[in-house]
């Protein structure tokens, strides 16, 4: 039994959960809502209830920490050509068999001291490496919820920029919590339709509830749909990501269809180019504006492209940016404005 008196200061009481009878706690993090009896674990195993008390065991507990560049998230729209501080922890609220970052979601979690790193010690590294931003991601950035809360605050008072890579099943308390302490943009996995989420227990409107949500209040909002072989690449399922984008978040925001590859449970073939390719001419012929390609290096779909008159705005390489041709905010051609968050004020 994992006890808080062990001083460890990556367990903490966790902040979104009431407590039931008999010793019981409702987690309040995501909508899971796990009912969590004394002395066991949430789904996402980082979380445990002690005798009617609910404790992350995550909080600093950092997996994985590295400067990467803003477009390998991918956020192609988000102050593009910057580097964010991207870190984790272990484990994950979701069970993919396909999990791309399976060597940290399905990892034991470890609770030594060592693995510990202050909210301070994350901002002062993320300006020691120069970059201009902090970002939550390889595994499920709401498991680090209560240290993000003290992280995002410290980073926007030294200028960096706060976004998350999610899969977006946070409840909406978790979702204001964030904007509220800093968050800026977010990145979403809509990983298929009702049909694809309910074989895993979950629920597509959960996602698109969450992603409406997070551009009402504010936030920088990008979509990905991982195109996985034989899952989620039909069709049908194509034509409902692409149908419910615009229907719940509209032609700006960005929709990326994304190669799998074959990881941890799950090895079909990769992802059919065709497929991809269909994928972002049926999106672009829909009116989705800034339909993108992802995990294929080299491919015009990489490209930002103005929807007015098809001159090339960026152009990319996988995760770098190559060229940028802007007028500010505008296509120096047609002068058509352009969805987009710049590092420079305008």
């Amino acid at each position: 039994m994992i006890s808080p008196t062990y001083n460890l200061p990556t367990i903490k009481e966790a902040l979104l959960y009431r407590k039931l009878k008999k010793g019981k706690v409702k987690c309040g993090l995501c909508e899971r809502k796990c009912t969590v009896f004394p002395g066991k674990n949430g789904f996402c195993q980082v979380r445990v209830n002690l005798n009617g008390t609910y404790y992350t065991l995550v909080y600093g507990n950092i997996a994985a920490l590295e400067s990467r560049p803003i477009e390998i998230k991918p956020f192609f729209h988000f102050y593009p050509g910057t580097t964010a501080l991207t870190f984790s922890t272990w484990s994950c609220n979701f069970n993919c068999p396909w999990c791309q970052n399976y060597t940290l979601s399905k990892r034991k979690l470890e609770l030594t001291r060592g693995n510990y790193i202050s909210p301070e010690e994350i901002v002062k590294t993320a300006l020691n490496h120069q970059d201009e931003g902090i970002c939550l991601s390889f595994t499920e950035p709401t498991l680090l919820f209560e240290y993000a809360l003290d992280v995002f605050p410290l980073a926007q008072r030294n200028n960096l920029y706060n976004c998350i890579v999610s899969n977006g099943y946070m409840s909406l308390k978790a979702l204001y919590s964030l904007k509220e302490a800093g968050l800026d943009g977010i990145k979403i996995d809509l990983k298929g339709d009702e049909k694809f989420y309910r074989q895993f227990g979950l629920e597509a409107q959960v996602v698109l509830r969450n992603a409406q949500k997070a551009k009402e209040i504010g936030l920088h909002l990008e979509i990905v749909n991982l195109l996985i072989t034989d899952l989620n690449d039909s069709d049908d399922c194509i034509d409902w990501v692409i149908e419910n984008h615009l229907k719940f978040l509209g032609e700006e925001v960005p929709l990326h269809f994304t190669r799998y590859y074959p990881a941890y449970q799950y090895f079909a073939p990769s992802t059919r180019i065709e497929i991809l390719e269909k994928a972002y001419e049926k999106a672009k012929k829909a009116g989705v504006l800034y339909p993108y390609l992802g995990n294929v290096p080299g491919h015009k779909g990489e490209n930002t492209y103005c929807p007015r008159c098809g001159f090339l705005l960026m152009k990319r390489y996988g995760p770098n940016l190559i060229k940028v041709n802007l007028d500010g905010k505008s296509c120096p051609k047609c002068h058509f404005k352009i969805s987009i968050v710049l590092k420079s004020k305008d």
